[in-house]
């Protein structure tokens, strides 16, 4: 498939310049924390597709996973990370995060997150699955993300005043001599288009779930940022392991809402159309089982029982206790009839979390000198084949915070004048003769989770790819609403998806293929990584 290097012919456009030594994209957890830490460094502007709390940390109801009761220990949270991890776990960042962990969420905690806690002020800790102890910091019971943007919102917005540009949408990253020099955008609250031009660029824009049709993300999580990335020269790694949350509320004609997995830490069981319990039998852990085989015997009762769903049951659960701890899950089931004291909750699995993304060392550091990449847009193998439930905000933290220790010596070591990077990009686009391109969308989406969906295999992924390839065509037309854009870029990381879980013939965490259904010894440790290729004219130093 040919990949276009830009969105639009660019050599048309008129750029307003907004210079800047750091610019960051996103503001979920990675995006606003490693802000913070720019700002010790320089000025600082951040960038978002939609506003502020628009991101999947808002939407992070479980918590953060991090060794700070005195029974746990950094060895148990790095053998429970690599045992979900299927084998393919950098054990390098696997040690970087639990060590490191501790320590950023004491940060945290220092900037205002009002985490729970006991009658005593002792931090409440609560247990996922795969989880050997409780470890799981949370907030408002099931609010934990939504506080810890309001935390840092707070410092970003009130404490430091980094300026926060709403409403807009990054179509290109600006690449000079090889290097990354900020980015092109597109402002809709002023309706023009904007050269974001700065030394060092952060990438922290988040997964791409909305590729599917069912997902527990927001609108906004369309892959923009691994597919910006991808058309400048950056690699995008591990992108076959797509991990489906078990248990989304299941209402017809309703968007997937997330059931937390803390309701089955907190004792929920899973049953049948019958009744009973159905995962005592599947997996030692039951329903505490790694996320990727709870979703898969979820798939293979909702076959057997030929219904859209299974039940997840808390109430033996004081009523009291189930309001408390789950506030915003308990609001949500009841504005749709359910007591979740009471009734049992329909709920089917929905794409949650891409345990691939951007390629990037220890560092956040890609292979474009100037570009970073942090939180679920980037991938390091710290998660491996599947994500241990509660780490991502915790990725978000570690690796947003180390990125500082390589990009001072970078920042110093810029030679070129950023108001002389020359923004006249030529890209021959074919005209869009009102092709309203966002219609495909929603084939698009039941495309991918019907065939790159929980279960796969080779056939299903073929006719996949060859349906994407030819939806690829319209990567070559230039489009002009956000739809559109969205669309291009959702189309660019499927392929992607696609051609990796082909290449990738056995079964491994979250990636599961029916025609492979076992783990093979040759593909432990491997990694399929893609990239653009690029004209001798956009060389990529890094790596010479």
């Amino acid at each position: 498939m040919k990949t276009p290097r830009y969105l639009l012919d660019y050599s048309k456009i008129t750029f307003e310049k907004i210079y800047t030594d750091f610019l960051v994209i996103g503001t979920g957890i990675a995006g606003l924390y490693s802000a913070i830490h720019a700002h010790d460094h320089g000025n600082v502007m951040i960038v978002t597709k939609e506003k502020v709390e628009d991101s999947n940390t808002e939407h992070a109801q479980g918590g953060i996973a991090a060794v700070i009761d005195k029974e746990d220990s950094t060895q148990l949270h790095s053998a429970d990370t690599i045992i979900a991890g299927a084998g393919l776990c950098n054990r390098s960042a696997v040690e970087v995060l639990v060590e490191e962990g501790p320590d950023r969420v004491r940060e945290l905690i220092e900037m205002g997150t009002n985490f729970d806690r006991y009658q005593n002020e002792q931090i409440a800790l609560a247990r996922e699955g795969a989880h050997s102890r409780h470890r799981i910091l949370h907030a408002g019971g099931d609010a934990t993300g939504e506080e810890v943007r309001r935390a840092l919102t707070r410092v970003v917005v009130n404490k430091l005043g980094i300026p926060v540009h709403e409403k807009t949408f990054i179509l290109d990253l600006i690449t000079y001599k090889g290097r990354c020099y900020g980015a092109l955008a597109y402002c809709h609250h002023y309706k023009k288009f904007v050269a974001y031009l700065a030394p060092i660029t952060i990438l922290a824009a988040g997964g791409s779930g909305q590729i599917y049709e069912n997902t527990s993300n927001p609108d906004v999580a369309t892959g923009d940022g691994m597919a910006i990335a991808y058309r400048a020269g950056a690699e995008l790694m591990d992108m076959e392991f797509i991990q489906f949350h078990p248990t989304t509320l299941y209402i017809p004609g309703l968007p997937a809402f997330l059931i937390s997995e803390a309701v089955r830490g907190e004792g929920a069981v899973l049953r049948n159309a019958q009744g009973e319990r159905f995962m005592v039998s599947r997996h030692p852990q039951a329903e505490l089982a790694p996320r990727d085989i709870v979703a898969r015997e979820i798939v293979n009762q909702m076959r057997k029982d030929n219904k859209p769903h299974v039940w997840l049951d808390i109430t033996y659960k004081d009523s009291e206790f189930v309001k408390n701890r789950f506030p915003k899950i308990y609001k949500t089931c009841l504005k749709n009839g359910l007591d979740m004291a009471k009734d049992w909750i329909p709920v089917a699995p929905a794409a949650h979390y891409i345990m691939g993304g951007i390629k990037t060392d220890l560092y956040g550091e890609t292979r474009i000198p100037g570009l970073f990449a942090c939180g679920e847009a980037a991938c390091n193998g710290v998660h491996g084949a599947n994500r241990l439930a509660s780490n991502s905000l915790l990725d978000g933290l570690v690796f947003g915070y180390r990125i500082f220790k390589k990009v001072i010596p970078q920042l110093k070591s810029v030679k070129e004048d950023i108001t002389k990077i020359p923004l006249v990009y030529k890209e021959e686009k074919h005209v869009n003769n009102d092709l309203q391109f966002f219609n495909y969308r929603k084939q698009f989406q039941k495309l991918m989770s019907a065939k790159v969906g929980i279960l796969r295999n080779e056939t299903s992924l073929k006719s996949a790819l060859t349906q994407v390839t030819e939806w690829s065509k319209f990567l070559q037309y230039g489009f002009f609403s956000m739809d559109e854009w969205e669309t291009q870029n959702m189309i660019l990381v499927a392929s992607i998806m696609i051609q990796s879980a082909l290449t990738r013939k056995e079964s491994r965490g979250a990636h599961y293929r029916t025609d492979y259904p076992d783990k093979m010894a040759n593909y432990q440790g491997r990694h399929f990584t893609f990239k653009r290729e690029l004209k001798e004219s956009e060389s990529v130093e890094m790596e010479s």
